[in-house]
């Protein structure tokens, strides 16, 4: 390369910013943000994980059901949830369309236990063929 292309281009990068001083300032900015990015992400990595209260947790599990008359069934399911946790729950009972043909909202008080079976009558509006417990909730 000649003196004049060498001067040529020197003229070039100067006019469109492409210093060697620039690209030293390039990595530095990029180095220095991602060492933020990354303080910030362990900091909440630490107090989601470490420091954040855990969720009560509880386990339902359908036991069975009798079907009384055409007006009602008797559902049973075990609940097992953390002593002093009160829920509630709902029950349904289907007909043999798989449609709904009764529901009842059950409160669960807080106990001792921490696994408990529940029995609960569900009235029908037409005979139905099944009874479970359609979702639980702590309140």
């Amino acid at each position: 390369m000649s003196t004049t292309e060498q001067h040529d281009a020197i003229d070039l990068d100067a006019r469109y910013g492409r210093t060697p001083g620039r690209g030293r300032r390039n990595r530095v900015i990029a180095i220095v943000t991602g060492a933020i990015v990354a303080v910030v992400v362990v900091a909440w990595v630490i107090w989601v994980g470490v420091g954040g209260t855990p969720a009560a947790e509880f386990e339902v599990v359908d036991v069975g059901h009798t079907v009384v008359d055409d007006q009602l069934v008797t559902v049973k399911f075990q609940l097992t949830v953390d002593p002093g946790e009160s829920m509630e729950c709902a029950a349904q009972a289907l007909n043999s369309t798989f449609g709904i043909v009764g529901w009842k909202l059950i409160s669960v008080p807080a106990a001792e236990t921490r696994v408990r079976t529940i029995d609960v009558d569900v009235r029908t509006t037409e005979l139905s063929v099944t009874g479970l417990i359609y979702r639980c909730w702590l309140t």
